[in-house]
């Protein structure tokens, strides 16, 4: 008999850095549950790429604010393919929100989106990792997220409890071959934007390396962490950005 193949879910995975991660661990063999909350058409070119690649793809759109939409999904992945194997948090809002003047309401949406999605995923999703004593949980936080953002402190606020949960994570589930790690991208401009704008030059000039990054080197390290020589990487933040920011 076969072995089955593992499965992961990536959310936010209908372009650009989530569209990235599925393509190449579909590539590595994984079947695919791929998020999105309004562009369908979106997920669904994915989806027909990871199926070119050999690989099983199934669309949940949802929005992942809302807990009893972001449990359906996990229900709905767990039910086709019988485990999640490897959880991708990669989806996040950024608006822009004065801290004296956002509304309470706005700031719990970012909260929601860009960690309670992720805590009630990775309650989803650890029991079956642990059944098969093997998972891997990839977050994502930010750079300025980092360094604390201007006029987006709700952002702020939810990476940095997404650094605290991918911690806590690691110590937990290290020992029953479940990791944790998080990492921070540098600027990744979306494939269809223009970087000859200034704004582009001057984070250009900056980087050590001389050039900014792309969908595919986020993709390349979480490669990395997915793989069984990985496997020793927990509970780290991992920059990739270039070496513009090296510290936390």
């Amino acid at each position: 008999m076969a072995e089955q193949k593992r499965t992961a879910l990536v959310t936010g995975s209908g372009k650009n850095i989530g569209r990235a991660i599925a393509l190449h661990l579909a590539e590595a063999g994984y079947n695919i549950v791929l998020n999105g909350s309004q562009d369908r058409d979106a997920c669904e070119t994915v989806a027909a790429k990871v199926r070119e690649l050999g690989s099983e793809a199934i669309i949940e759109m949802c929005d992942i604010g809302d807990r009893d939409k972001v449990l359906t999904m996990a229900r709905s992945a767990i039910g086709t393919f019988g485990s999640v194997d490897v959880l991708i948090n990669n989806a996040a809002i950024r608006p822009d929100g004065d801290f004296l003047k956002m509304s309470e309401e706005d700031w719990h949406r970012v909260i929601d989106v860009n960690f309670y999605a992720a805590f009630h995923l990775a309650r989803a999703c650890i029991p079956g990792m642990l059944d098969n004593g093997w998972g891997r949980i990839v977050n994502f936080t930010g750079m300025n997220a980092q360094q604390g953002y201007g006029a987006k402190a709700a952002v702020s606020v939810s990476k940095h409890a997404m650094w605290g949960l991918t911690k806590s994570l690691s110590k937990e589930y290290g020992r029953q071959g479940v990791t944790a790690n998080i990492i921070s991208p540098g600027t990744i401009p979306d494939a269809d934007v223009d970087i000859s704008t200034p704004r582009f030059e001057a984070l250009l000039k900056a980087n050590p390396v001389g050039r900014l990054g792309t969908a595919d080197d986020i993709a390349a390290m979480v490669d990395l962490l997915v793989s069984e020589q990985g496997g020793f990487i927990n509970g780290q933040m991992l920059q990739v950005n270039g070496g513009v920011v090296n510290q936390f």
